[in-house]
This record gives structure tokens, C-alpha cells and sequence, in this order.
């Protein structure tokens, strides 16, 4: 086998393992900015990655969850875009403050004014939240992702413990340990900013949290690399135990 050859092959080998990595990084996800305490407030972005060559994504629709609903759901404006916030009865009131809540958001939808996400590219859109429950370690929002293709991708999947992430998994949220000041002055003032109309307080900082997936993501990369390399290390190989043969 000549060089050429080889090197074709070690790069058809690569780009096959690229390809069966890429479904990992390319879903709807969700993540705080800093960390989501339970009973606290956070700001959590939903970050949306265009999977499509020839088609861009014009609209997010976020479903938020009913078995533990969020009294308090303020968007972020995002340039670009128009937000809708649809609020539902609940069937079993929430206290707040020690008030009665009747109702909450149950679904936000973001709709772009111009192009949306075109391909190549990827959209946070934040949310400020709270109180998020005490009684579970996770959040999942089941989210639906439209094309200007018309086209719908339903991340509804519920991620099951202990077994493979499904094809399209819905975006969840992973809650730490309550905090002592999530119960305390933060969750105040963002109840009182949105009694009086105002923003949220100040967002979290997100180092923790982009630091720790800028790692992961590298760790995924090099671990592809490595692959492409021993493919490539092993066709050379061949090569060379045949050669040594017919001398």
C-alpha cells in the first residue's frame, strides 16, 4: 500500500470517528451560570447549536416542568429575537414569600426577528429562575428546535440514570446542595426586583461553569485525536511487516 493510500485511509478513519463523536456536542443543552442551588435562584442558559448546512434555527420552545413548577421565570432579552412567556393554572398552588401562587410559566418560546442561528453557529438564550425545588436533584425541559426548513427537532427524551443517553435527549438541570445564602438575600431581592418590575439581580458568575465544559470539550477532542493517530500509527504499521515480508 503506498503512502497516499494510507493517508487516506487514517483520514476517512478520522473523519468517521469525528462523525460518531459530533451528536455528543451538537444537542439542545442547558446549564447554569455558576450553579443552581436548590431552593435558590439561578440564571440558566439554553444553549442551541445549528446541526443543519442549509437551514437555520428560527425558534425555541422550552417547556418548562410541571411536577416542580418556578414561581418566578424573567427571560432575558436576546438581540435578534422576540420571547413569548406562557403561564398555566396549576393544579396544586405554590407558596412564595408566604404567598399563594396559582399559576406559573409553563413554556417560553423565543422567535427570530432576522436570520435565527444560521449554520456553523450556536445561541444562548438566559433564563432567571427560581426557587428551584428542594426535592429533586434535577430539572428536565423538554424543548422543540425549528429550522427555516420547517423542519422540528423534539429534544423530549428523559435521560435515564445508568443507561446510554438517548438520540435526542431533553435538557436537564442538574441542582447542587442547597446554600445557605440561596435561601437568604439572593432569592429576596430577585422576588422583590420582580414585584417592582425590575431585572433580576446580578447574574452569577459562569467561570466555574464555562471552565469546566471548556475541559471537557478539550478532553473530548484529544481523546478523538488519539484515535485518529493510533489508526494512522497502525496503517504505517501494516505497511511496514509487509515490505519486511516481501524482502
Amino acid at each position: 500500500m503506498k503512502p497516499s493510500r494510507i493517508a487516506a485511509a487514517a483520514a476517512v478513519a478520522g473523519s468517521a470517528v469525528l462523525a460518531l463523536s459530533a451528536p455528543a456536542f451538537a444537542h439542545v443543552s442547558v446549564q447554569p451560570e455558576g450553579t443552581a442551588a436548590k431552593g435558590g435562584y439561578a440564571v440558566i442558559d439554553f444553549k442551541v447549536p445549528n446541526e443543519r448546512d442549509n437551514a437555520s434555527t428560527t425558534k425555541l420552545e422550552v417547556n418548562l416542568p410541571t411536577d416542580h413548577p418556578l414561581a418566578s421565570v424573567m427571560p432575558q432579552p436576546v438581540p435578534g429575537w422576540k420571547v413569548k412567556v406562557t403561564k398555566s393554572k396549576l393544579d396544586k398552588p405554590l407558596e412564595m414569600e408566604g404567598e399563594k401562587i396559582t399559576e406559573a410559566v409553563t413554556k417560553v418560546t423565543w422567535t427570530a426577528d432576522g436570520k435565527g442561528v444560521e449554520p456553523g453557529s450556536f445561541q444562548k438564550f438566559p433564563l432567571s429562575v427560581g426557587t428551584l425545588p428542594e426535592d429533586t436533584d434535577k430539572l428536565v425541559f423538554k424543548a422543540l428546535q425549528t429550522y427555516s426548513d420547517k423542519e422540528v427537532v423534539r429534544w423530549i427524551e428523559v435521560p435515564r440514570d445508568g443507561q446510554e443517553e438517548p438520540e435526542n435527549p431533553a435538557p436537564t438541570l442538574e441542582l447542587s446542595a442547597a446554600d445557605a445564602d440561596s435561601h437568604g438575600a439572593a432569592g429576596a431581592e430577585a422576588a422583590s426586583g420582580e414585584e417592582k418590575g425590575t431585572e433580576p439581580p446580578a447574574r452569577a458568575d459562569a467561570a466555574g461553569s464555562s471552565g469546566s465544559s471548556a475541559s471537557d470539550t478539550t478532553a473530548r477532542v484529544l481523546g478523538v485525536v488519539g484515535i485518529v493517530v493510533g489508526l494512522a500509527g497502525l496503517a504505517f504499521g501494516v505497511v511496514a511487516g509487509r515490505r519486511r515480508s516481501n524482502a
